[in-house]
């Protein structure tokens, strides 16, 4: 009765692996670029020649077992050694290592040619968020977590792309190849999309390179795959691969967007146009360690709601957020958010959860720190 057991949940296995659609839930994706698909080939092609090394080793072992047991009066032969025997069991292992390795090594040639890129694209990782920075085009942004704090804390229900989603998906075309460039501003991240077979760590003060050239457009998810600290599990990758010609419309887009920033770096905000600006970028980057409200996390994250030591200190605040401060899990920003965005979020700070200084923290004075 127990071997009608093995065997059934043994045939029920079979079953399983070969559905196509329980195959896809459990194994690797085939991706959407030709090195995706040549990379889940070369697994499948050695996998299957796994399972019948597997099948050939145990089931002789399982027939000797059965066939040549005691009970039967099977008596052991006694024998030193069989050059023969020895020859064949290291010959045939090195032939499927050979024919395992020729496939494979095409393989990762490809996977490491990045040469003659027709896009070259800085990602840059930072505690918990990544900046994307298109090289030779003006175009550069930070894609931080979408998801809303009230589904990470559970008073929303949580949505379909649940710790998933971005508020700037990295744009790319397809049919085109694209160089990425790896780094990190402050500890290891890794930077992994399973649909484009891209897993790159990017470490800080070195440069890791990959490519992608994606077949069909679409939305494509990841997420940082290096444990990086208290957010990491907040820290995913969005894709957005479109049609060159959107492509291009898109980038010509962010160019303007780019310009009028730089234009807004030396006009006079008002206050309500800081505030509204700021609480975005509060949201976005600072809301993580400091909490929504402003009351932190102390000791390691102070509140910043009622700190009056901060608020009578305008100079401190500015040269802290920009700065960082060493030794401490504050980092500097300066490299993460352009002089109009700094100025939004220290005068949001300033003046958000009753601390209402009143003052309005101009970019052009925050670019003029940022060039001393």
């Amino acid at each position: 009765m127990r071997m009608r057991h093995v065997w059934m949940t043994a045939g029920m296995l079979l079953m399983a692996l070969s559905s196509h659609t329980l195959a896809a839930e459990w194994n690797m994706p085939v991706g959407v670029t030709d090195v995706s698909r040549e990379i889940y080939s070369l697994h499948m092609t050695i996998f299957w020649i796994c399972v019948v090394i597997g099948v050939v080793v145990f089931g002789a072992m399982f027939y000797s077992l059965f066939r040549y047991r005691r009970s039967k009066g099977a008596k052991a032969a006694h024998f030193h050694e069989h050059t023969t025997v020895e020859v064949i069991w290291t010959a045939i292992p090195l032939l499927i290592l050979i024919a395992m390795a020729i496939p494979a090594t095409a393989t990762l040639k490809k996977m490491y040619d990045a040469s003659e890129a027709d896009l070259d694209i800085l990602i840059t990782g930072q505690q918990w968020r990544w900046h994307y920075s298109y090289l030779g085009e003006d175009v550069e942004f930070t894609s931080s977590l979408g998801t809303p704090r009230e589904q990470i804390s559970g008073n929303a229900e949580r949505g379909e792309n649940y710790l998933l989603e971005v508020d700037e998906p990295l744009v790319i075309p397809v049919d085109r190849k694209v160089r990425l460039l790896m780094t990190s501003d402050d500890v290891i991240h890794s930077w992994w999309v399973p649909d484009l077979a891209v897993k790159q760590d990017a470490i800080p003060s070195f440069v890791n390179e990959n490519w992608v050239r994606i077949n069909e457009p679409g939305v494509y998810r990841g997420q940082c795959a290096e444990l990086c600290g208290k957010d990491h599990a907040f820290m995913p990758i969005v894709v957005e691969a479109v049609e060159p010609e959107k492509f291009e419309t898109w980038l010509e887009e962010r160019k303007a967007a780019a310009a009028e920033e730089a234009m807004g770096v030396d006009r006079e905000w008002a206050l309500d146009e800081l505030m509204e600006r700021g609480e975005q970028v509060y949201g976005a980057i600072c809301a993580s360690c400091h909490q929504p409200d402003g009351s932190g996390m102390p000791p390691t994250f102070p509140a910043l709601a009622g700190n009056q030591a901060l608020m009578d200190d305008s100079a401190h605040h500015i040269d802290t957020v920009i700065n960082g401060v060493s030794g401490t899990p504050m980092p500097a920003f300066s490299s993460t958010l352009n002089p109009v965005e700094l100025a939004a979020v220290i005068t949001y700070e300033r003046n958000a959860w009753g601390n209402e200084t009143g003052e309005a923290i101009q970019p052009s004075e925050i670019a003029e720190m940022m060039t001393e």
